[in-house]
């Protein structure tokens, strides 16, 4: 009995990784065996910049809010205890885009807390 090989689809697979790896320096791009390593080790960083992302954003809106805040005369920690006690529900996000882009209700909301 002959020997029975899935060309095929082991073209179209390697067709799938090369055109992935489009775009990638050198042999990345082009050599099947580093062009699939780089695609693998690529797909891990896309993975985890995924959950990295979201941490790199509620970083950012802390960042804006302290700022904000301090304009207020009072810190982060201290704004957001008074937000909580107030029962003011407004998350970091809502926060930081008003401390951005509307100082004015930023103030109001930090008067209303002091």
């Amino acid at each position: 009995m002959p020997r029975s090989v899935n060309n095929v689809a082991s073209r179209a697979r390697r067709k799938k990784t090369l055109k992935q790896s489009k775009g990638f320096f050198s042999k990345r791009k082009n050599v099947w065996t580093v062009a699939k390593n780089a695609i693998e080790k690529s797909m891990e960083y896309a993975y985890a910049g995924r959950k990295q992302k979201k941490r790199d954003y509620r970083y950012l809106w802390i960042a804006r809010i302290n700022a904000a805040a301090r304009e207020e005369g009072m810190s982060y920690s201290v704004f957001m205890n008074k937000l909580k006690k107030a029962n003011i529900d407004l998350n970091r996000k809502v926060l930081a885009d008003l401390a951005m882009n509307d100082p004015q209700a930023f103030k109001a909301i930090a008067a209303q807390v002091k």
